[in-house]
């Protein structure tokens, strides 16, 4: 049977710090998947840092885009998985069209989208309930800030405020990370 994590904290609160140790006492086969993609050259040196921190024994998956599609082959090659980050993905997933304006978009679209985000990573917690391995999720926490000014920020914090619920709830141990301090809130 497989167990869950669900790891959530701010930017830089040491979330993903946490998970990288949680996988490390791990016994055997260890996967990370990556979602990040290096759109720049900031982005390149994030990327880098996280690759050199991690022990190359890991084997990294690159899988920016529709993950349930995807985690089964990552799942059979491993005993321990993080997912770095949740909301990385939410991000590429929006602008996977570059074509729709966010700011404009009809709120019909919006749920839609949203309603397909959620499926996705039902689909992928389906899937990963099928393999005995350990399975760590991070993702940012969006919801503790000021409303965002722009249309196109409270959509993305919504979707995933939503992405965040139904994996805590999932989850069979859910943390929240605040200044590199790790809180079991299950």
């Amino acid at each position: 049977m497989s167990k869950i994590v669900f790891i959530s904290g701010g930017a830089r609160s040491g979330k993903s710090s946490f998970g990288e140790d949680l996988l490390s006492k791990i016994n055997g086969e260890k996967s990370y998947i990556a979602t990040s993609i290096p759109f720049d050259e900031g982005m390149r040196d994030r990327i880098k840092k996280h690759v050199d921190s991690r022990p190359s024994d890991w084997k990294t998956y690159e899988i920016n885009h529709d993950i349930d599609s995807s985690i089964s082959d990552v799942m059979l090659a491993s005993d321990g998985v993080i997912l770095d980050c949740v909301t990385v993905l939410i991000t590429n997933m929006m602008f996977k069209d570059l074509s729709i304006d966010w700011e404009k978009i009809d709120r019909n679209y919006i749920d839609e989208f949203q309603e397909s985000i959620l499926t996705m990573f039902k689909n992928m917690i389906s899937e990963i309930r099928k393999y005995p391995a350990t399975f760590i999720i991070i993702s940012n926490e969006l919801g503790m800030g000021i409303v965002p000014e722009n249309r196109l920020s409270r959509i993305f914090r919504d979707i995933a405020g939503k992405v965040n619920q139904l994996l805590a709830k999932e989850s069979d141990e859910a943390y929240v990370c605040i200044s590199g301090i790790p809180l079991k809130l299950k």
